[in-house]
């Protein structure tokens, strides 16, 4: 039993709108814009108030499983767990696993907040008296939602018009509004009862069951199969499969939200961006005396009202007006800010084309129970990678069919197996691993052990690996 909120986080979605720093097996919420967080990690130290909240249950999948676990470690927060959803099944069912996680491990009466992992929120006191409001609403049986205050005619959020007021500051939900035609959410902004759908809710583990059973008994059904039937693997909670499957692919607005009559809004005057596109992120920026967003490592000459981003080379841009010019470690998109809605269908022609395919899937940078791997140079017969292993962490043992490797260490110290064979190996050392040797590669130390790998042989795929001890659960 607790009387604190349990705060229940979605990271498990695979958006590409803001590629090409955000890519399928690396999306937006596991990236850093402009500071030194992701907004996935953002999103944690908003509910890491123990006066106030439980540790986070956070629902993802299996190719995100490491990055949550990992970006949470750095903060030093704790998981109540880490459900893994075997397939997308959008949020019904997601939020529908979650509370019957919740219900067993409290009670009925759990107060439970649900919440993206991609949205930025300036969390002040306003942000943290919405959430009260929030929390003291559902405690009296409301399913909650919080409308953000709009502050322009978007036509990209849906809308919730507020009617009648709350005795505890929230208002009854009048209606649902899909996304708008411009004129009419010029009509709704000038009203001044209509918020923005924020896509973040809070309601009592027992009023979200009942409302489930009535209006979606399909989900809750299978939710229920999917938590009963989990099996636990390391820090993870894998739900399963065959149950989870079985779910209608629905959104909880749709399956609950807009069915319901004990729907309730906080209006929510606080910051809040869902950065859907590059001209969002620019809106939701600093920006400089002449209107740009410049992160570091960009040089910027008579150029206006533009958004400037590297996570690689150096970015020197001079004469441009209503500018996005992004560049990730192999990539760069440049385009108008006010058309950056449509990045998507430049992602679609790219993952279309077997040659650039790859630029929507995943980043030269890799990350790994164990750390990571960054491709610096392929060729023919030949691939160099940048290895960092976070300190305690082993790889795999394992041998490889087709390559051998070369090892130098950079920074740190290396423990490298190889056969019966144990060596230490420090900075400016080196080590050569012969084709199908049994090796294993581990960090003793306190700081991170960065290597140069150069693998040579006849096929360099990341499949090549026979793993024989894994402390992963990957042999």
């Amino acid at each position: 039993m607790t009387k604190k909120i349990v705060p229940v986080i979605m990271a498990g979605g695979k958006g590409t709108r803001l590629w090409p720093l955000s890519r399928a097996a690396a999306p937006k919420q596991f990236i850093q814009f402009i500071g030194d967080k992701t907004l996935f990690q953002e999103t944690l130290q908003r509910v890491s108030d123990p006066a106030l909240y439980e540790a986070p249950v956070v629902l993802t999948n299996e190719e995100f499983r490491f990055l949550v676990a990992e970006q949470a470690r750095e903060l030093d927060i704790g998981l109540a767990a880490i459900l893994l959803e075997p397939v997308a099944r959008n949020t019904a069912a997601a939020v529908a696993a979650a509370a019957t996680l919740v219900s067993k491990r409290f009670d009925q009466d759990t107060i439970m907040h649900v919440l993206g992992s991609d949205y930025e929120i300036v969390a002040d006191d306003t942000y943290f008296d919405c959430v009260r409001i929030a929390a003291a609403t559902a405690a009296e049986g409301k399913l909650v939602t919080f409308g953000i205050q709009p502050t322009e005619p978007a036509t990209g959020y849906g809308y919730i018009e507020g009617g009648e007021a709350l005795t505890t500051g929230a208002r009854v939900v009048a209606r649902f509004i899909e996304k708008p035609p411009l004129a009419k959410a010029e009509e709704m902004l000038a009203a001044g009862s209509f918020y923005w759908n924020s896509g973040m809710f809070m309601f009592s583990v027992s009023c979200l069951l009942d409302e489930l059973r009535t209006h979606a008994p399909e989900t809750i059904k299978a939710a229920g199969e999917a938590v009963a039937n989990a099996k636990t693997d390391l820090d993870f909670t894998r739900l399963d499969r065959s149950a989870f499957s079985a779910a209608p692919n629905i959104s909880i607005d749709y399956a609950i939200m807009e069915k319901t009559s004990n729907a309730a809004v906080v209006p929510s005057p606080f910051k809040w961006s869902d950065l859907g596109s590059w001209d969002s992120v620019w809106k939701s920026g600093s920006r400089d005396e002449h209107g740009n967003v410049a992160a570091a490592n960009t040089t910027v000459v008579n150029t206006k009202n533009s958004l400037i981003m590297t996570h690689g080379v150096h970015l020197a841009v001079q004469g441009m007006d209503d500018i996005a010019v992004i560049a990730s470690e192999d990539a760069v998109y440049v385009g108008r800010l006010q058309d950056s809605q449509d990045v998507g269908s430049i992602v679609k022609m790219l993952a279309a084309a077997p040659s650039t395919s790859q630029l929507t899937e995943t980043h030269p940078t890799s990350y790994r129970p164990w750390g990571g791997y960054t491709s610096v140079l392929n060729g023919d017969r030949f691939q160099v990678k940048r290895i960092f292993v976070t300190p305690g962490k082993k790889l795999s043992l394992q041998k490889h069919h087709h390559r051998s490797e070369h090892w130098i260490v950079v920074k740190g110290t290396a423990e490298v197996t190889i056969g019966e064979n144990v060596q230490m190996l420090r900075e400016n050392e080196s080590v050569y691993i012969p084709l199908g040797e049994i090796h294993r590669l581990a960090n003793p130390g306190k700081i991170m052990l960065e290597l140069i790998e150069v693998q040579t042989g006849s096929y360099l795929g990341e499949d090549d690996i026979i793993r024989i001890v894994d402390e992963f659960g990957r042999s």
